[in-house]
């Protein structure tokens, strides 16, 4: 049986660990955080109400569409080897797991504070062995359930709003809020939420010598949703199963500046408090336009980890959705 979902005040379930933590929830040495709430019943009600049309598309970039990548990562590789003398190839591919769609896993960003990862790990247990991997999440099939699509940018333009994709700029939680309305949209517990904020369509208008100026910059400024309390009661209170967007960091990027200390933010929160994945570059183009053109905002979606065992598993890419 589902656990009973405490409030937000009533949250820093470990009183061992940081302000607001859930660890624990789904019972002690549990990897899977808010994937829990991904049931058999849940995904088969989302199956049975979202594939209507049999239409499939895919929301991942190409492994190589950022070949500058910001944030001092290195740019995806191929080599190709050829198995001469007979007529058969062999490639090798070498890429961070943050330059294109991915997942951000739990052993990615822990408390900066209290030094630890989701459900208490340290570092050094993460080396040592295969604990709050992705591979837990592969081994249940992954992040299969109800999609929804807030398109902010979309809006905006509408409301005559500027975009400002390449700047530390805030995406209120107010805009959320009204766009959700205003399409007739209302989250269910363990949604997978997405919010198209105009990156990836502002990415695709830059030159190559643009994509590395932006690369180049001194600090990674990005637009992201705002981040804060506010935020972080609304994620918790519609019991996301998981959270993405189409920017490089969701949030506002630095995410650690001045006037924004790591307790605020999302990253620290949702993975090392609540085990909530964050997914960041996105390609929410076709899936918008689809939407904007049946006029429904939810959708089937499964996103298959690569299945990677211990120790280096910190991302996951490979998504699709059906409508």
């Amino acid at each position: 049986m589902a656990p009973s979902i405490p409030t937000f005040d009533n949250l820093t379930l470990d009183p061992n660990g940081p302000p607001g933590n859930a660890w624990g929830l789904f019972g002690p040495g549990n990897e899977l955080g808010m994937l829990n709430l991904l049931t058999p019943e849940l995904v088969r009600r989302a199956a049975s109400e979202e594939i209507r049309d049999g239409v499939r598309i895919s929301l991942d970039l190409p492994l190589n569409r950022v070949p500058y990548p910001s944030f001092g990562r290195n740019p995806f590789k191929q080599e190709l080897i050829n198995k001469a003398p007979r007529i058969v190839n062999d490639d090798v591919l070498t890429f961070n797991t943050q330059t294109s769609t991915q997942w951000d896993g739990f052993r990615h960003y822990g408390n900066q504070t209290h030094g630890v990862y989701f459900n208490g790990h340290s570092l050094d247990e993460l080396n040592q062995s295969r604990v709050i991997g992705i591979d837990a999440w592969s081994n249940t099939g992954g992040v299969v359930g109800r999609g929804i699509l807030i398109d902010y940018a979309t809006w905006a333009n509408k409301n005559s709003i500027p975009l400002t994709p390449f700047k530390t700029s805030t995406i209120p939680l107010s805009s959320i809020i009204q766009i959700l309305q205003e399409t007739n949209l209302t989250p269910r517990a363990g949604d997978i939420l997405f919010i198209r904020t105009g990156f990836t369509e502002a990415y695709n208008k830059l030159s190559p010598d643009e994509e590395h100026a932006i690369a180049t910059r001194p600090t990674p400024d990005f637009a992201g949703i705002e981040n804060g309390e506010k935020t972080l009661r609304w994620l918790w209170a519609n019991q996301f199963a998981a959270i993405a967007s189409d920017c490089p960091s969701f949030e506002p990027a630095p995410l650690v500046r001045e006037g924004t200390p790591a307790e605020v933010t999302l990253h620290q929160w949702c993975l090392s408090g609540w085990g909530m994945p964050i997914g960041e570059y996105f390609d929410l183009e076709e899936l918008a336009r689809y939407c904007r053109e049946k006029g429904r905002w939810s959708f089937f979606l499964s996103s298959v980890p690569l299945k990677v065992c211990y120790p280096y598993d910190l991302h996951f890419v490979i998504v699709g959705v059906d409508c």
